[in-house]
């Protein structure tokens, strides 16, 4: 038991700086490890795993530390060769191609169609509704 106890230290080791403990971060980790029950970090891990392309997942599941060394490490890798590129699968809008006006545009004419056509009985008359009180 002290030898797995050893390892988990050497794994992960805690610093002491003046009024502060911090952890060792993982590759690419910028904010603290939430607990293992929070919603965000539930979304996330699912995401993953169901979804492992998803590049919001990696990069929450890398920046929050939830990875183990290994599978963080060569992700945080695939992340910065995809953002030193510049290739990212949805932040680029699809380009709009717009209509020519040469030659006469025409408008399409929109054909109102009434909707009174039923009387579902809704009516209020002049003593009913709102503010009147029995007596």
């Amino acid at each position: 038991r002290k030898a797995n106890a050893t390892n988990v230290n050497q794994q992960r080791t805690c610093h002491k700086t003046p009024g502060k403990m911090t952890e060792e971060l993982k590759p690419g980790q910028k904010f603290p490890t939430p607990t293992p029950g929070m919603g965000d970090r539930v979304f996330y891990e699912t995401l993953l795993r169901q979804r492992p392309d998803s590049e919001m997942a990696q990069e929450w599941c890398i920046a929050y530390g939830v990875l183990e060394d290994e599978e963080a490490a060569k992700l945080f890798k695939t992340i910065a060769k995809r953002k030193k590129s510049g290739k990212s699968s949805g932040s680029t809008p699809t380009p709009v191609k717009k209509k020519s006006s040469a030659g006469g545009s025409k408008k399409k004419k929109t054909k109102i169609i009434d909707d009174v056509g039923y009387d579902a009985g809704m009516q209020s008359g002049g003593a009913e509704g709102i503010g009147v009180a029995a007596l």
